[in-house]
């Protein structure tokens, strides 16, 4: 089963969510209304919590954890992606918080304690340090991920279409679920 409980807590899936049968949602997970799990992606919520917002979308192969509260991370770090996020292929997230409206680029790494404000654009592969905050309406790119130009209108408007476009290629495969 790719939805299981850990510890007598249950992922909490909104009407309407796509989860492909290959991926792994695991424990304190909360996926809103719309959004999307792709192929071979792992949400463990299983040391802390996730929260993933409304017409999201996390693409195959990405990594989605938490830390877990301790000596050396009081409280620990949940991850949470607000709504209309497209989060790429192969995208790591570690107990971090993507806000509204972000776009974050194949192969990418957002580590512990860091902030991506609403409509930011993570270049593919960039490396988010630990506590850095994103803000909102620029193109991050690097390893570190550095600030790099401000965001034209269209690319705002791209980071609304991304999220849409994954919401009716989601709808695609519930229509052909049995």
């Amino acid at each position: 089963m790719n939805i299981q409980s850990f510890e007598n807590t249950h992922p909490d899936i909104a009407e309407g969510v796509f989860v492909h049968a290959s991926a792994l949602v695991i424990g304190d997970v909360t996926i809103g209304t719309d959004s999307s799990v792709w192929p071979f992606t792992i949400v463990r919520g299983d040391v802390n919590s996730i929260r993933i917002g409304s017409n999201t979308n996390i693409q195959d192969n990405s990594v989605l954890h938490v830390t877990h509260d301790g000596p050396y991370n009081p409280g620990g770090y949940g991850l949470e992606i607000g709504d209309n996020v497209t989060v790429g292929h192969r995208v790591i997230l570690h107990g971090c918080k993507v806000g509204h409206h972000c776009l974050i680029g194949m192969g990418a790494t957002v580590m512990d304690g860091a902030v991506l404000e609403d409509k930011v654009l993570l270049g593919a592969g960039s490396l988010v340090t630990p506590g850095k905050t994103l803000q909102s309406g620029y193109l991050w790119i690097g390893s570190p991920a550095k600030r790099a130009r401000k965001l034209t209108d269209e690319e705002i408007e791209s980071l609304e279409y991304s999220a849409q476009h994954y919401v009716r290629l989601k709808n695609r495969y519930l229509d052909v679920r049995p």
